[in-house]
């Protein structure tokens, strides 16, 4: 494993790093669609799974129940707080979970169905060497499947486009001055499809699950959109990458207090998209 002090990541990220209170937002906030999108791998009883990047493990119970019975689920994830959490909410008969990095992964090679990972490969320095490692612990035959969110941009406010987008391009200008990066350096996660098929992996597929909200909305909707997005993505940190009008009004509707909150208003309509690469192993004639 890596030192607490080492970045293992393109996005900082360390054994100690602890981001746990987001996943666990996410994982309630698009339930529905990641457990429409795992139903699409049509797995079977009996079926090894790991889930690489596990975060606090909230699909570990989702993947067991598609691979029941006589089936085994491994999670395995790099931050010391996420195995701390997703060993909470998961009982070691529904899944076994691991802390580790994906890269250096201690387990025996050529021993699983399938490798899951979702909102993860963008985290790594190479992509390719994270596809190559997964590659290496399936089965002639295995599958890989890589899910990631918003290949596409998201929609926040409907009703008014311009800010939606100097919104956007300010959340990306900042992630790439706290990280020191290029633009460039971040499209591999663009490419997946590509990855897979350079990787050497067969039946290269991909499908796009919109994760679609109109008020009013649920209580797992707003906490997620509230919480991660207005406040922890957004709030002060884009003061800098905005003019004073615009983050002004970008304030007013992430206000739960203020008559504008965006997600109180009847004409609140959000769109995020979340999209599932599948590649297979293949098997050598």
């Amino acid at each position: 494993m890596n030192s607490p002090a080492t970045p293992s990541g393109l996005l900082g990220d360390t054994s100690t790093r602890d981001y746990s209170r987001k996943l666990k937002l996410f994982n309630a906030f698009a339930a529905p669609e990641l457990r429409q999108a795992i139903a699409s791998l049509a797995l079977k009883p009996g079926m090894r799974v790991l889930d690489a990047g596990c975060g606090t493990g909230e699909a570990l119970a989702w993947l067991a129940a598609e691979v029941a019975p006589g089936g085994a689920v491994i999670g395995m994830d790099l931050a010391t707080s996420h195995v701390r959490a997703a060993r909470s909410v998961t009982p070691e008969d529904v899944a076994l979970v691991l802390q580790a990095n994906m890269l250096e992964a201690p387990l025996v090679p050529a021993s699983f169905d399938l490798a899951w990972s979702v909102n993860v490969i963008n985290h790594l320095r190479s992509p390719t060497a994270g596809i190559d490692a997964l590659g290496l612990l399936l089965r002639p035959g295995g599958r890989i499947a890589l899910g990631q969110s918003s290949l596409l941009p998201d929609m926040y406010f409907a009703w008014d486009s311009r800010l939606e987008r100097l919104v956007n391009e300010a959340v990306r200008q900042y992630y790439r001055d706290r990280y020191q990066l290029d633009e460039r350096d971040l499209t591999d996660v663009r490419a997946i499809v590509g990855l897979l098929r350079k990787a050497g992996l067969r039946d290269v597929s991909a499908r796009t699950f919109m994760i679609e909200r109109v008020a009013p909305l649920r209580a797992e909707d707003e906490a997620y959109l509230a919480e991660t997005i207005f406040r922890d993505t957004w709030g002060s940190r884009l003061e800098p990458y905005l003019a004073k009008t615009d983050y002004e009004e970008l304030m007013r509707l992430c206000d739960p207090l203020h008559p504008d909150f965006a997600l109180r208003r009847p004409d609140f309509h959000f769109l995020q998209s979340f999209t599932l690469v599948v590649g297979t192993i293949a098997v050598e004639p």
